[in-house]
């Protein structure tokens, strides 16, 4: 009967040594899946123009600053105080007014080429972040008006400075009215 129960036992020892444990998720696991969910969130509200303008290289980097507490809410000039807003609400905060040295962008722009000036060199391609430029070696470029943000990274690159920034107008379907002031110059 002692021998029954001393195989039995190692038998369940051998068994449970196999049987897969269930992990717990330690407090550093739920504290990088909250920071990544803020940073998605935070990301999603952003708009996505890959310009800089914010000091970081993107929008997604600009997410993370904000989520890990490096960076303030109100760096995005497109973005400007709807964003602002938006972000302040997703983190329970009060929005804080634009920084002196930020200039708000009011009004939306896109790049144009000069196509009779440009000639071909392809330094504006890689500059722009969301490829809205097109073109080849030694041929013409354009740039795809509804890809363009505004951002003006494809300005400084350009040897010959065929491209500039035009307001892109906006049609009735799309216009929104302005209230007057602003809640953040209180």
């Amino acid at each position: 009967m002692i021998g029954f129960i001393f195989v039995l036992v190692i038998g369940v020892l051998f068994v449970l040594s196999y049987y897969p444990r269930r992990r717990s998720v330690s407090d550093t696991q739920r504290f990088e899946r909250r920071l990544h969910q803020k940073i998605d969130s935070i990301d999603s509200l952003l708009p996505q123009t890959q310009c800089g303008k914010c000091d970081y290289s993107g929008c997604r980097p600009y997410a993370e600053a904000i989520a890990r507490g490096n960076a303030d809410i109100n760096q995005c000039p497109p973005g400007g105080e709807l964003t602002i807003r938006a972000i302040a609400n997703l983190l329970g905060r009060d929005p804080v007014p634009f920084p002196a040295d930020k200039k708000i962008d009011s009004q939306s722009f896109t790049a144009l080429i000069d196509e009779s000036l440009c000639i071909g060199c392809v330094k504006c391609i890689p500059a722009c972040p969301v490829d809205a430029i097109i073109g080849s070696r030694q041929m013409m470029h354009t740039i795809i008006k509804q890809n363009c943000t505004g951002c003006e990274l494809c300005i400084e690159p350009c040897p010959v400075d065929c491209i500039s920034m035009v307001p892109v107008w906006t049609r009735s379907k799309e216009w929104v009215w302005s209230k007057p002031g602003s809640i953040l110059e209180n």
